[in-house]
């Protein structure tokens, strides 16, 4: 008997422990090729961004993203001709959602091809500020002269994936 309440114990501490189900279902939507339609900014201005230590933000645009869920490695690859294209990796991971289960983040880690960080394990926290079958929305705040700035990328879902 004592075993039998053990197991149960533990069953219920191990589920309770386990992913939300906003992240289990949100895991699935972004499996998948992505396009990165465009960037904005929260004010007006021309702003020279480098995203991700990487690229301008001009050339990230119309760039093709992959989310793989089963173990979380993902890329992207820069298709303009006039930017330093090619693919570029990343270990990607949804860390738990906030009391509000309608915004959580994403971590992306970039990686080499074999998938070892190029950052010493360090990545770039973003916020899903929506997700849909077909749409998707990421944003990142960062600093700019003091105050908050907030980059706002806006993807769609290639279909036949």
């Amino acid at each position: 008997m004592k075993k039998i309440a053990l197991l149960v114990l533990c069953s219920v501490f191990l589920w309770s422990c386990g992913p939300s189900k906003t992240i289990k279902e949100s895991r699935k939507v972004l499996k998948g090729m992505w396009t990165l339609d465009d960037i904005s900014y929260d004010r007006a201005g021309t702003f020279n961004v480098t995203v991700f230590n990487d690229t301008s933000a001009e050339c990230l645009e119309g760039s093709a993203w992959r989310f793989i869920p089963n173990n979380n490695f993902g890329n992207y690859e820069i298709v303009d001709s006039n930017c330093p294209t090619g693919k570029r990796y990343f270990i990607w991971t949804l860390p738990g959602i906030a009391e509000d289960e309608n915004a959580y983040d994403i971590i992306l880690k970039p990686t080499d091809a074999k998938m070892n960080s190029t950052m010493d394990e360090k990545g770039f926290r973003l916020s899903i500020a929506y997700l849909s079958e077909d749409e998707l929305v990421i944003q990142q705040k960062v600093q700019l002269e003091g105050r908050p700035f907030t980059i706002k990328m806006n993807f769609t879902k290639q279909q036949n994936q």
